[in-house]
């Protein structure tokens, strides 16, 4: 998942940028999407940026879910590309089948198409044999299908065409693949959903 939205207040660096009025309201749009989709993630890799902090706050207090999901503000997400950020996947221990990182562009962008340009949807399907590793949400083939106000969602072929044109704030692409963390490789995963979520604006 990609932080939402952020402001760029003068003075500020860029690691300590907050959200802007947008990503305020997509955040919490994004905990609601993982809400209807299979809940929390086993854990949460987070960029310590205040931005990437905040939309995981912000998201995980719309899971409802009495006990707080494992997070680890992980330095190496912040600035990462997409080899390196599959360098930390690689670290996850086995016992996680489903990851969710907050992180940035054009990192994320890049570790999305490196582990699924290419790849064949049957070698994501779920089946008997082997562990069934998850970035992004549970529940993908509903994910993928999943339809809701404010909410922009792609899947398959459609869905990689989306990400090599744009990976927007707040998006979340859910991949899933058959297999230990230590052994994912480049264009071994499948990309079962992009979904961008996007709250409300006050007409008050």
């Amino acid at each position: 998942m990609r932080h939402a939205k952020s402001a760029w207040p003068e003075g500020v660096a860029d690691h300590d940028r907050p959200l802007g009025p947008r990503g305020l309201r997509d955040a919490p749009a994004a905990g609601r999407f993982l809400a209807e989709n299979g809940g929390p993630p086993d854990l949460v890799l987070c960029s310590p940026a205040r931005r990437a902090r905040h939309t995981w706050e912000l998201a995980a207090a719309e899971l409802g879910s009495p006990v707080p999901t494992p997070t680890l503000h992980e330095p190496r997400l912040y600035g990462a590309d997409g080899d390196e950020l599959l360098d930390v996947l690689h670290g996850v221990p086995d016992e996680v089948a489903t990851l969710l990182l907050v992180g940035h562009n054009p990192g994320l962008e890049d570790l999305v198409l490196l582990l699924s340009a290419g790849a064949d949807g049957a070698d994501g399907a779920e089946g008997e044999d082997g562990a069934d590793g998850t970035v992004g949400a549970e529940g993908s083939t509903r994910a993928a299908g999943a339809e809701a106000a404010g909410r922009a969602v792609s899947s398959g072929e459609d869905a990689l065409d989306r990400v090599r044109t744009k990976f927007p704030t707040s998006a979340i692409a859910v991949l899933t693949w058959h297999g230990t963390w230590t052994d994912l490789r480049p264009g071994e995963a499948y990309l079962a959903g992009l979904v961008i979520p996007r709250g409300v604006r006050d007409s008050s």
